[in-house]
């Protein structure tokens, strides 16, 4: 089972979890009472921003279009980005909590406190 790690954004630990993979994070961090903005919990108004490092292997992966728009509306990339559907992995960028699957690997998560 993943570890997942939940960081606010001066480094310290909020909560840790197993997580099986497959789980929303989104429902990961809420079971583990992470202070995780979110509003809506489907997908469309973009507040559950999160930035996650995975400890194993960062390969490519791919995006909707949902949340590359949501994310554009929002903000958080550019339009350059919101037309990629495929992206040179998970580290450096932002995602959606609601819209992001646990993988295979430990994470830690970065979820901003704004």
């Amino acid at each position: 089972m993943p570890l997942i790690r939940f960081v606010d954004t001066g480094g310290a630990l909020l909560a840790e979890a197993d997580a099986a993979p497959g789980d929303l994070l989104l429902d990961v961090a809420r079971l583990c009472d992470v202070p995780l903005h979110w509003r809506c919990g489907q997908g469309t108004c973009g507040t559950c921003k999160v930035r996650v490092t995975p400890v194993g292997e960062d390969g490519e992966v791919m995006l909707s279009g949902k949340e590359r728009n949501v994310m554009l509306r929002a903000g958080l990339v550019s339009a350059e980005q919101a037309r990629q559907a495929v992206w040179s992995g998970l580290a450096g960028h932002w995602r959606l909590a609601c819209h992001l699957t646990v993988g295979a690997d430990d994470w830690q998560v970065l979820c901003p406190q704004d």
